[in-house]
């Protein structure tokens, strides 16, 4: 599968997910054929807020995706080592950074406050897009996050940039809407 199959392959089970049908699942036969080792068809970067789960927004199951989470889909050292490794030693032809929207980490960062050291790193990360966005508008912020993450994705990994330029990897940026499930392909 190359990676605009892939993102096909999204996209309809977004479509089941915004409808409600999803797939039929038998989680069993997929645990027992994932034991000796995964084969997933895409890589996600997203948000670790609890309304945001890649498996139901894109109608998947137990060994489909690679799913990294953080507050805010930033990437840092970990997060980039996690994504290179489904890039290359897992072979996913697509790697998708998801946003969404009402983001609190985004919002927190747009309203500039004081936070503990470890939520500022955070926040840290995310200025950048506060500052290219309109300062205090979190949706635009959000989609400034998102594109800015994938190019620093781009910028800091040479493992991934090579597997792009090499027509391996197809990086998306996408943002998730509550209202009505969908999401929507920014670039």
């Amino acid at each position: 599968m190359d990676g605009n199959a892939a993102l096909n392959r999204l996209l309809e089970g977004n479509k089941r997910f915004m409808t409600g049908k999803l797939a039929a699942k038998d989680v069993k036969t997929p645990r027992e054929a994932t034991k000796a080792g995964q084969k997933p068809f895409a890589s996600i970067l997203t948000c670790s807020d609890s309304r945001v789960v890649p498996e139901f927004i894109f109608d998947t199951t137990i060994g489909e995706i690679f799913v990294v989470r953080n507050a805010g889909n930033c990437v840092d050292t970990v997060s980039l080592g996690s994504l290179e490794y489904g890039a290359e030693h897992l072979r996913t032809p697509l790697l998708v950074v998801l946003g969404h929207e009402k983001c609190g980490a985004v919002t927190a960062a747009c309203s500039g406050g004081v936070c503990p050291p470890n939520i500022q790193a955070i926040m840290d990360r995310i200025k950048p897009a506060v500052d290219k966005g309109s300062r205090g508008d979190v949706e635009r912020t959000v989609i400034c996050n998102v594109e800015l993450t994938a190019d620093e994705i781009r910028k800091r990994s040479d493992v991934i940039s090579h597997l792009e330029s090499g027509g391996h990897l197809k990086i998306v940026e996408m943002k998730y809407f509550f209202e009505d499930g969908r999401v929507h392909i920014i670039r």
